[in-house]
């Protein structure tokens, strides 16, 4: 038997959560609160996700936090069978979500039947928590 298989193993191992930066502190508490934010330049009005100090599009210090409608489709996904670390339950999601807005997301879709998904399909935002942590993940629609 591996130690992937290992139940002693699993349980001491703890998901990951993930560490706020003085840049990001906003996404993550606005998740607590159920809401999903991102940067906007006010200079071109391009989105940044994840984080910046500066808009990558136009190198201004003028992003602003603005809350995201949190509805969007799948860009793309792929389905995990192996775990990073025991703790992760198999198999999950992990997808880039295209929101509304035009801003890509890395994240996972939960609570669906892995075999009915697509690349286009509808999904919105849902929260979950880790630990002290609230992840944004999305479910189809």
């Amino acid at each position: 038997m591996s130690s992937w298989e290992n139940d002693t193993t699993q349980a001491a191992i703890a998901l990951p959560e993930p560490s706020a930066t003085e840049i990001s502190e906003p996404h993550w508490q606005a998740c607590k609160e159920q809401k999903l934010l991102v940067q906007q330049c006010s200079n071109c009005q391009s989105y940044t996700f994840p984080p910046e100090k500066n808009c990558p599009q136009c190198f201004e210090n003028t992003l602003a936090w603005q809350q995201s409608s949190g509805k969007g489709k799948i860009y793309s996904f792929t389905i995990v069978y192996r775990p990073q670390t025991p703790a992760f339950n198999t198999p999950y999601v992990a997808a880039i979500i295209e929101l509304d807005e035009g801003w890509h997301m890395l994240s996972n879709i939960i609570d669906c039947d892995i075999d009915k998904l697509a690349i286009n399909q509808a999904v919105a935002v849902c929260f979950e928590k880790r630990g002290k942590s609230v992840l944004p993940m999305f479910r189809t629609v």
